[in-house]
């Protein structure tokens, strides 16, 4: 009876004593690690203990593993067993940790740098999955299982598996094609084929998320996309020409109604959020004569695609005040109509 004491009963308790032990450590050590990232003005830290929160409790497990084993009196084939779990949950655990602060970092890291890299879901996928298969084949050199058997079987039933996932590794291919072409990157404003427009949220290893301004999503798959004609509002820079076109009566003087229209555009660049008054705004005589006025069109700039609508508003609404202060005429059209009596006797 001692002896099975021995043999399992003290390394059991040995295992759980050290597990607990380590786990309450672990959560003072996360609190205070918190309350000290919170007074730091870099990110990093808060990405560095949330990455190493999960692994942590990996390797606690692994260390009360180790406690109770080398203590106990167990066979070495035993021993042996256990030793190659305790290295496969360390190699695991280091995987993910490594695998998910890489990812992490570089997503920030982008995302506060002017590179012109994407951080879409698909880059993030792809970084963290070669981090990942490269631990897996360390697992199995590990627990020796050659890899190149494994390898042959792959190439073998990699036909097959292209054959069944063809619809997925289309899209997945046309999301790398669309990365490495940089045509549309995330958070770039663009309008679609079919005349939906919106910003891209995020292009994954199967579809393309598009936030409208209703703010609702349009899911397109990549394959698609990479086919369709996309007017894309931030390239080659996000600053636009704002085109609005205003008739007024033939009796005006053109000269003059040019000389508001360039005034008013003037005193409201640095006004209207989002209207630029660099390079100056200018009127052309276009489309020119029209069936009951002469067609003006005011064309100024605005920063991005989104502040026409508010520059339109307010540059309307200030003309018109401007042309009634002037005695200018917005003409409306006309249209003559001619009704014919028929007499008693016809009918």
């Amino acid at each position: 009876m001692t002896i099975n004491i021995e043999r399992f009963f003290i390394p059991a308790l040995v295992l759980i004593v050290t597990t607990v032990v380590l786990f309450i450590v672990r959560g003072v050590a996360i609190r205070v690690l918190h309350a000290w990232a919170e007074k730091t003005e870099t990110g990093v830290d808060d990405i560095i203990i949330k990455s190493l929160k999960t692994p942590s409790a990996y390797w606690i497990l692994a260390i009360g593993l180790f406690a109770g084993l080398s203590i106990s009196d167990l066979h070495e084939k035993y021993v042996f067993y256990f030793s190659k779990a305790i290295h496969v949950i360390i190699i695991l655990s280091i995987t993910l940790a490594i695998a998910n602060l890489t990812g992490k970092i570089f997503k920030n890291y982008i995302q506060k740098s002017d590179l012109p890299i994407p951080t879409t879901g698909l880059a993030y996928g792809i970084l963290k999955g070669v981090i990942i298969i490269i631990g897996f084949l360390i697992i199995l050199s590990v627990l020796g299982i050659s890899i190149a058997p494994l390898l042959t079987a792959l190439g073998v039933g990699g036909l097959a598996v292209a054959l069944a996932f063809q619809d997925t590794l289309a899209n997945l291919f046309a999301g790398i094609h669309i990365l490495m072409e940089k045509s549309i990157r995330v958070g770039d404003f663009v309008k679609l084929e079919t005349g939906q427009e919106g910003y891209i949220e995020d292009i994954t290893w199967r579809t393309t998320r598009v936030r409208m301004l209703p703010n609702n999503i349009v899911v397109i798959p990549n394959s698609k996309l990479s086919q369709s004609v996309v007017t894309n509002y931030y390239l080659p820079e996000k600053r636009m020409s704002l085109l609005i076109p205003i008739g007024v009566s033939y009796a005006s003087d053109p000269e003059k109604v040019e000389q508001i229209l360039v005034e008013e555009a003037k005193k409201a660049a640095g006004e209207i959020p989002g209207l630029l008054g660099e390079p100056e705004p200018f009127v052309r005589f276009i489309p020119g004569y029209g069936d009951s006025s002469l067609d003006f069109t005011l064309i100024c700039q605005v920063k991005e695609f989104v502040d026409q609508y508010l520059a339109q508003h307010e540059l309307r609404k200030r003309i018109f005040r401007r042309f009634k202060q002037e005695g200018i005429e917005i003409p409306f059209p006309h249209r003559t109509v001619y009704l014919r009596e028929e007499k008693e006797w016809q009918k």
